[in-house]
């Protein structure tokens, strides 16, 4: 067994938290447009680099601070979402969600040239209308390689990581000293005009992507307050002072005209190589062309991950359809959100040039590095209590007000179409959210809600503006099918409370069952005695959900169906959610809120709990999970009930012998993936079901994710949910996302 405080614990020092930024960024850009970066500005190329990393460490010194405070997967699009809402958060989310595939796409194409250079390969297919150059050829190919190795799941690898990094700062920095050695002011280029100079910032700040995903192992890494802002601006100025050095040696270490001669005369110039088989022959020019390849393959992957995570913290706030969020039943990963994004990068790759890419990736983060700034100034402003960073951004608010103007007012300089392109995606997000988030989302911004709250106190503008965006998604309605009057006061309680921490409604609902012999019309007649019964139970709902102080609706329905009008119910009062107790086999789907029938032939109308009452106690909740949406609507569901009722919540993963590792690192990704990185952590080996049991002897209270197998194979080998329910002793929620799912998959698993 393996306990929360164990997997948690802060074994990241400062350098490798270090190590972890040095690797985002030191990538393809440094091994891609060097070459263009001299053509475009002369000797001030150099000056171009030490431009954008000065504009990157006023958003590095904002991401320290937030990181600090709000330690969360999504990066910067959590911490704009967060403080300025969702329609900034869709801004963000899109522009992070496309940046990294365009810098992937452009990841690629550089891929392709060190391919293409080191086999010595030129000219294209001639696919008879279009001739298709072998770089973007071989850039498709390794881009399909590596969406499929993210696709099926291959895992990070840390050592690898920090590996590549040693391999690549090695390279450059022996490839600089050797410069160095032949370097000559006389050499270096004429320099050009500052326009020219902002504008290659403008295309090469893609070389300083990533920075700020040190801030998402903030919890792991030791003394955070002081290690974490020394490895994000420690990253930001190790590679930018490594970047002005390459740029300032390969200028001046070849004669005047080399590197333009490279860029304007090659099928596919690779400056930074050319340089270095002038100056050490074969095996330097060998050593960077295997940087490269290290470089723009690491690069590569790395984005395409990075935009899952950024996507499943979209779909978990409802920005884009959490059917993207779709776990693979075999891979375990994000299979939607990967093969989407792709699309995109093989998309982008067979329309996009490769300043066009970089010059993309560029504004686009550029637009999120501004946002962030601007949230870190609103959390500033309001202050809330939960906010206590360990560290603070020195000259406030000089500094994240200066990197906002910095990091809109480069987007001038970026390449025309490129800029386009990024205002373009930027409406984009924001139509999107008008349109579709808004409506889906309920998630208001820490700057909004504190607006709102005041507006006695705002300005009019400010006050109006705030109430024009507000997210308006729709009343959460909790729906409770009520029969029996021993289990309902539990089953209320369990649904007021979600509905508080909800801002939603109850929806009592009294089914009567009668024969199908006699017609709902007869019925009807005994409607005295019928309201006399559902009175009562609607009345004593009311009274249990009077402590949360939630609105209650009532409803009394005749049905010659008991549980199937559960079904029609929930969609004729546009439930979000139904809380139900458990019926045994009567369902005809042990372990699932479905009957028989419904199992082949439909879908839940929505989310469903499912309660075995064996008293309400949520103080200690058992958290099982192995993954997958039901885990996380269990997920959601023991997050509420511990906010609202101050619980204990323990996770459990049950994995194989000798797997306890690799299970400490999906518990771990599970829970920062669904915010629950204070919950204590438990892995288990063995059979699942005793394993279960087991850990349930300390819980009051078990929220499993309904099973995933199918009905015919549930009958044949039994539920490992109606298992659990029957071995444990406390009482049980059995939570189904609703979904949906092809007639084999329902019938087989």
């Amino acid at each position: 067994m393996s306990t929360g405080e164990e997997d948690l614990a802060k074994d990241l020092g400062p350098l490798a938290a270090l190590t972890i930024g040095v690797g985002t960024m030191i990538g393809a850009g440094i091994f891609v447009l060097p070459g263009e970066a001299v053509l475009r500005s002369g000797s001030l190329a150099a000056v171009a680099f030490l431009l954008g990393g000065v504009i990157a460490m006023f958003t590095a010194l904002s991401a320290s601070e937030l990181g600090t405070a709000m330690p969360r997967s999504g990066g910067a699009y959590y911490y704009v979402n967060h403080a300025l809402g969702p329609l900034f958060g869709s801004v963000a989310g899109w522009a992070n969600w496309l940046g990294l595939a365009f810098a992937s796409a452009f990841y690629m194409v550089g891929f392709g040239r060190y391919i293409a250079r080191i086999f010595g390969l030129s000219g294209g297919f001639d696919l008879g209308v279009v001739t298709l150059p072998f770089v973007t050829v071989i850039a498709l190919g390794a881009a399909a390689f590596f969406v499929a190795v993210n696709y099926v799941g291959a895992k990070e690898t840390g050592r690898l990581q920090n590996v590549i990094v040693i391999l690549l700062v090695a390279i450059l920095a022996v490839f600089t000293l050797l410069g160095t050695l032949r370097a000559d002011p006389a050499n270096l280029p004429d320099a050009r005009s500052v326009t020219a100079t902002l504008e290659t910032t403008g295309l090469i700040f893609v070389s300083y992507l990533g920075f700020v995903q040190i801030t998402s192992v903030a919890e792991e890494i030791k003394d955070p307050g002081r290690n974490l802002p020394r490895a994000v601006i420690g990253s930001v100025v190790l590679v930018t002072v490594i970047y002005a050095l390459v740029l300032v040696v390969m200028s001046a270490a070849v004669p005047d005209g080399f590197i333009a001669s490279v860029v304007q005369t090659g099928e596919n110039p690779i400056a930074v190589v050319e340089v270095a088989e002038y100056l050490q022959g074969a095996v330097m020019g060998g050593a960077l062309l295997f940087g490269g390849l290290l470089a723009t393959a690491s690069s590569a992957n790395a984005s395409i991950l990075a935009s899952s995570r950024i996507n499943f913290a979209m779909g978990r706030d409802r920005i884009v359809t959490p059917d993207l969020n779709e776990i693979h039943p075999r891979f375990g990963t994000p299979y939607r959100a990967i093969a989407i994004t792709g699309g995109l990068i093989l998309l982008f790759i067979l329309v996009g040039e490769l300043t066009l890419l970089s010059g993309a990736a560029s504004g686009l983060h550029l637009v999120i590095y501004g946002l962030l700034n601007v949230a870190l100034v609103a959390m500033r402003y309001v202050n809330p209590e939960e906010y206590a960073p360990d560290f603070t951004v020195p000259l406030y608010p000089l500094v994240p007000l200066l990197g906002v103007v910095f990091s809109f007012a480069l987007l001038v300089f970026v390449e025309r179409d490129a800029l386009v392109l990024t205002f373009a995606i930027t409406a984009a997000a924001v139509v999107w959210y008008l349109v579709y988030a808004r409506t889906r989302t309920d998630k208001q911004g820490i700057l909004g809600e504190y607006i709102l709250s005041r507006s006695d106190e705002m300005p009019e503008p400010a006050v109006s503006a705030a109430s024009a965006v507000q997210p308006d998604g729709g009343e959460y309605r909790v729906m409770v099918p009520l029969a029996n009057p021993r289990h309902e006061k539990a089953l209320v309680t369990l649904a007021s409370a979600i509905a508080k921490q909800r801002g939603g409604t109850v929806v009592a609902t009294h089914i009567v069952t009668v024969p199908d012999q006699m017609a709902l019309a007869g019925a009807a007649e005994h409607m005295d005695r019928i309201d006399e019964t559902s009175k009562e139970l609607l009345k004593n709902a009311e009274e249990h959900a009077a402590p949360f102080d939630v609105p209650v609706e009532t409803h009394t329905v005749i049905s010659h169906r008991s549980f199937e009008e559960v079904f029609d119910a929930a969609e004729t009062y546009d439930a979000d959610l139904v809380v139900m107790g458990w019926g045994g086999d009567s369902h005809g789907s042990p372990g699932r809120a479905e009957s028989a029938y419904d199992e082949v032939t439909g879908d839940p109308p929505c989310d469903f709990l499912v309660f075995q009452d064996r008293g309400f106690d949520p103080d200690r909740i058992l958290l099982p999970t192995a993954g997958g949406p039901d885990s996380d609507l269990s997920a959601e569901t023991a997050a509420t009930l511990r906010e609202e009722f101050d619980a204990d919540l323990t996770l459990l993963h049950v994995t194989d012998e000798g797997e306890e590792s690799a299970g400490k690192e999906f518990l771990a990704n599970w829970a920062e993936e669904h915010s629950l990185e204070d919950a204590e952590f438990r892995v288990e080996t063995g059979d699942v079901e005793t394993a279960i049991a087991r850990a349930a002897e300390d819980a009051t209270l078990v929220v499993i994710g309904a099973t995933e197998r199918g009905l015919l194979s549930r009958l044949v080998s039994g539920s490992l949910v109606l298992d659990v329910v029957d071995e444990v002793d406390c009482s049980v929620v059995l939570a189904e996302r609703s979904r949906a799912r092809s007639l084999w998959q329902r019938l087989f698993g």
